[in-house]
Order: C-alpha cells, then sequence, then structure tokens
C-alpha cells in the first residue's frame, strides 16, 4: 500500500554503503567509520578514498589517489574565459554550477587509465571544484590567476589559489579538518538530487550540477551564510538575549539551530566548535565565539535544540579570512566526494527513482467549457 510521507519522511528510498546517520543518538559514519574516529585523525585525501573504495589507503594507495587528484587541477580554457568573463555580482554558488556543467562539454585528458571513466570522471570534479571557486574569487576582485600546483594538498591549494599564498599549517589542518566533516552525509537533499538525476543514466556532470543547485538552498547548504549574517546583525555579545526573545517571539528561525536529522547534538559541531574557539583565540576577535556560544546555550535551555554543522562552520571560514558568500561553495568543495561517491554507487545497482503521489486536486471529470463561457 502506498504510504505518503512528505519530504520523504522515514522512507528508505535506496540501500547505501557510503554514510549512515543516526539522528537518535547523533553519529555520523563513514562507510563504518564514526565521524569522531576520522575527524583531526586522516587527510581529506584520504576520505576521498574512502568513499570511492570503501576503505582507507595504505601509502602507495593514498600517494596513487593524490597523484591522480593533483594532475586533474588544470581547467579547460574555455572554463577558465567564462569565470573571467562572469558577472562580478554573481553569487559564487551559481558560478560553480554552471562551470561544473561546462566541463561535461570538455574532453577529459585522462592522467590515469587504471581507472573506469565515470571514476576518472569523480577525480576530476574532486580536483577541479575548489579551483572554479578560488579562480572566481579572484576573477571578481580583479585579481590574477595563480597558476595550479601539483605539491599541495586539497585544502591547501584552495587557500593558495585564494590569496596566491601558501597557507600556514594550521589554517590548512582546520580546512582540511573542515572538508572531512563535510565530505558525506547520507541522502542528504544535495546526494538525493545527484542520485535521482543519475538514476535516470545522465551524466555525471549533469548530476553534480543538480546537486549543488540543491545545496544553495538555505535550508541546506546556505544555512552557514545566514549563520553569519545573524552574527553581524546581532552585533555584540550584550545583545544576543534580546534579539533570540524578538526572533522567537516573531518565530523567526535561528540559524544553524536544530537539525531535519539529529534530535541530539550534531556529531560534526564539537570539532567545528574548537577549531572556532582556537582560531579566535589566535586572532584576539573572541565576539564571534561569545555571540555563538549564547545563542546555543539559549536554543537548548529554552527549546531543547542544539547547534548544526552551519553554526560553528560560518565562524571556521570567518576566522579564515573566506568571503561569506563562498561558505556555501567550501560546503560543496568537500561535499564533492560524497556526490561522487554516491553517483558511482547509484550505477553500481541502478533504480529509476520514481515515486508516487497522492493527487488532491479538483475533482475527477471536470468539463471543457468554451472559452467565451468560462
Amino acid at each position: 500500500m502506498a504510504v505518503v510521507s512528505k519530504g520523504l519522511e522515514g522512507i528508505v528510498a535506496a540501500e547505501t554503503r557510503l554514510g549512515e546517520v543516526n539522528g537518535a543518538e547523533g553519529i555520523l559514519y563513514y562507510c563504518g567509520y564514526d565521524i569522531n574516529e576520522l575527524a583531526g585523525k586522516v587527510s581529506y585525501e584520504e576520505v576521498v578514498y574512502l568513499l570511492f573504495y570503501q576503505k582507507l589507503p595504505n601509502r602507495s594507495e593514498l600517494d596513487k589517489l593524490t597523484t591522480a587528484l593533483r594532475a586533474e587541477r588544470e581547467l579547460p580554457q574555455g572554463v577558465i574565459d567564462y569565470l573571467l568573463a562572469a558577472p562580478k555580482k554573481a553569487k559564487p554558488i551559481d558560478i560553480m554550477r554552471t562551470a561544473v556543467s561546462m566541463l561535461g562539454s570538455y574532453e577529459m585528458n585522462r592522467h590515469d587509465v587504471n581507472v573506469s571513466e565515470n571514476l576518472a570522471t569523480a577525480i576530476r570534479l574532486v580536483s577541479q571544484i575548489g579551483v572554479i571557486a578560488a579562480y572566481f574569487h579572484r576573477a571578481r576582485t580583479g585579481k590574477s590567476l595563480p597558476p595550479v600546483r601539483k605539491d599541495l594538498s586539497e585544502a591547501a591549494h584552495f587557500l593558495y589559489l585564494m590569496t596566491g599564498e601558501v597557507p600556514t599549517k594550521e589554517a590548512e589542518k582546520t580546512l582540511d579538518v573542515a572538508y572531512v566533516l563535510h565530505a558525506e552525509h547520507g541522502f542528504n537533499a544535495s546526494t538525493f538530487t545527484a542520485r535521482v538525476v543519475a538514476s535516470t543514466l545522465s551524466d555525471m556532470y549533469s548530476a553534480i550540477s543538480a546537486a549543488i543547485g540543491a545545496l544553495k538552498g538555505p535550508l541546506h547548504g546556505g544555512a552557514n551564510e545566514g549563520v553569519i549574517h545573524m552574527l553581524e546583525e546581532i552585533g555584540s555579545p550584550d545583545k544576543v538575549d534580546a534579539w533570540v526573545a524578538d526572533a522567537l517571539a516573531q518565530k523567526k528561525k535561528i540559524m544553524g539551530i536544530g537539525h531535519r536529522v539529529y534530535k541530539v547534538l550534531d556529531p560534526r559541531a564539537p570539532h567545528l566548535r574548537e577549531m572556532a574557539i582556537q582560531l579566535t583565540a589566535q586572532l584576539g576577535e573572541a565576539k564571534w565565539i561569545q555571540m555563538s556560544e549564547r545563542i546555543a546555550e539559549i536554543m537548548r535551555e529554552q527549546k531543547g535544540l542544539n547547534a548544526n554543522v552551519d553554526f560553528y562552520s560560518a565562524t571556521v571560514y570567518y576566522s579564515l579570512d573566506i568571503p561569506t558568500d563562498l561558505f556555501t561553495p567550501i560546503f560543496a568543495i568537500a561535499r564533492m566526494s560524497g556526490w561522487t561517491a554516491h553517483v558511482l554507487e547509484q550505477w553500481s545497482e541502478n533504480r529509476l527513482f520514481r515515486p508516487l503521489s497522492e493527487y488532491v486536486g479538483r475533482p475527477y471529470g471536470q468539463k471543457v467549457l468554451p472559452i467565451e463561457e468560462r
């Protein structure tokens, strides 16, 4: 018997070997590894390998993947031309969506003939998504585009392209951990979107372009931008209580608080909270974390709601001097590994997604009247 479940809540749409979100207990697994076991212990590149192959790599396997990723960083000239010519006031996430779609128009120069065509495409997308984001940011600010390098990690390379300078080890480590925490999260909206498109046997570029479009929404990846806008609107720690009270009275959504799946604390949030505390201590600007902590305390006590991954990631990125409108693109950079892994998994045992719907419109049997009588 068909079941109506708005938003597909509680519906199991497919099986996966990649990730598991246990909302009741606040646990997140990547291929059987608790996120608390991975964060800070493995690099983002190791997580990419884990999602592609469902096991952590040994040194030789990691070196091969790292070499393949770094070999794919050069963008086609046509894509670079687009980034240079794109409207400077455009949202970076929109530019990324279009640039990814453009990549599908160019013949891929494979650097690793030992993997399938689809896996080679996945590697290419993981490698180039950060370059796209950084290059557009440079272009819109009138700065030159630094040449890609092959001696930097994914996190360090993004920060290098953004600033033109090799980042500190601390900044690299911070962004690398953030990438690890954002890489995979079950059948979230953007991942499910990618799998739905892939289930039609469309190409990977189409699936990922659609995923980026889903991520853009403020109820998904766009929430981390909303956190910083909220903190900027509040202004200072002494205004938090009154602002939150007013927002709750008006039934406004408190950005970064609560989660569709997690009924307890988001397991990724403590890692980002700790990094946010460390970064603000180094920068000597404590008001952002102070405001965040107070908001989290109020919402936990008054509403029984906890901070989610967006709540503290916003402060981390802000402290790394990353523009607010690049927060969601960074989410996309990290999640590219999860998206592409899910597309590959979808194709391994494909079944077209075709849910039913319940018709609740006008009664059946309507008659067409001549237009003069309507």
